[in-house]
């Protein structure tokens, strides 16, 4: 959604394209994901393997996701100053070509209307989203918030075709979902052998797969295997289990990891010396930064590439140091707080 709305905005500014896809991902799929601190699902998740209260495990986990938030912001600039002639690949007029060609940008009453009527209505959605959340027991999660979501800009889709041209109604809707259904394609194509590789290594998918009843999880158990080699120093020990959290978000999800850094933190905080909530925030932060959606290119991270019209992988190239950046830092800075 602030992609769609605000992203053309900052590209006609000035802003690369690229740059402003890895500016949503970091703030949105990093900083927003990892915390969690609204709904508090991943937080949930963490303390209850770890044995600890849901609002410590929040509270840290909110603070370590500004900490490495910022700075992967602040690396990011930096990087895009310092590259500036390599980014200026894909400026407003070549970034916009593509919809210049096809559709005349005539700027009438109708144009106006739904200028203003789209980023209300999905005002409306999220605030329905938020009222759901709070004041009822019904929870928009997942694929329901996405078919919310979904429905509500192919309403708009429909409603505003009919104004555009109503006597092609039907052509112009079709041409727009082939296209979408095309560009999805196109974007996970390469995406999905990749990602299988990795689904056979979790449990929930690999007796599909293998069209057995129970399969192993071998990712998951390469990393219990590992703990033991775990040294027990502090320092050691919250690194090791961020770099635990990053290689369980290899899956694209980033949740499917927290019950295992969450019980790992559990068990490594009385030998460590390290509060287990903290433990179980570092460990939170490696695996949704990591597989949430800033440095797995079959994750969602597909969908921002997809609005800003940008290769993921290189998407993924230009995240990579800025988020591991601010992932070392949060982490050293949670051991000198907590």
């Amino acid at each position: 959604l602030v992609g769609t709305l605000l992203l053309p905005v900052a590209i006609r500014a000035g802003l690369p394209p690229l740059v402003g896809a890895a500016a949503i991902a970091i703030a949105g799929q990093g900083m927003a994901l990892s915390s969690d601190y609204m709904i508090q699902i991943a937080p949930m998740l963490s303390a209850t393997a770890a044995g600890v209260p849901v609002s410590v495990v929040a509270d840290r986990a909110l603070v370590l996701s500004l900490i490495a938030g910022g700075t992967a912001m602040l690396v990011l600039y930096l990087q895009a100053q310092r590259r500036k002639e390599q980014l200026r690949a894909s400026f407003p007029k070549e970034w916009m070509q593509p919809y210049k060609q096809r559709y005349a940008a005539v700027v009438s009453w109708k144009a106006k209307l739904f200028a203003a009527f789209v980023p209300l209505a999905f005002l409306a959605v999220i605030l329905y989203m938020l009222y759901t959340s709070f004041f009822t027991n019904l929870q928009l999660e997942g694929g329901s918030g996405a078919a919310l979501v979904g429905g509500a800009a192919l309403l708009l889709l429909l409603v505003a075709s009919l104004f555009y041209r109503p006597s092609q109604l039907f052509e112009d809707v079709s041409n727009h979902l082939v296209d979408g259904f095309l560009f999805a394609f196109k974007a996970m194509g390469p995406v999905i052998p990749i990602a299988g590789f990795f689904f056979l290594g979790s449990s929930d998918f690999a007796p599909a797969i293998l069209a057995i009843d129970e399969a192993p999880a071998f990712l998951f158990e390469l990393v219990e295997a590992g703990e033991s080699y775990i040294p027990t120093e502090p320092g050691w020990t919250a690194f090791g289990l961020l770099m635990i959290g990053m290689i369980t978000g290899l899956d694209g999800s980033g949740f499917s990891g927290l019950p295992l850094t969450g019980a790992l933190a559990g068990a490594l905080a009385p030998v460590s010396g390290i509060d287990p909530a903290t433990l179980a925030a570092i460990g939170q932060m490696g695996a949704i930064w990591v597989g949430g959606g800033t440095l797995i290119a079959w994750s969602s991270l597909v969908a921002v590439a997809g609005i800003a019209r940008v290769h993921v992988q290189d998407l993924v190239r230009l995240c990579f140091i800025p988020v591991i950046a601010g992932l070392l830092v949060s982490t050293i800075l949670a051991l000198v707080i907590w």
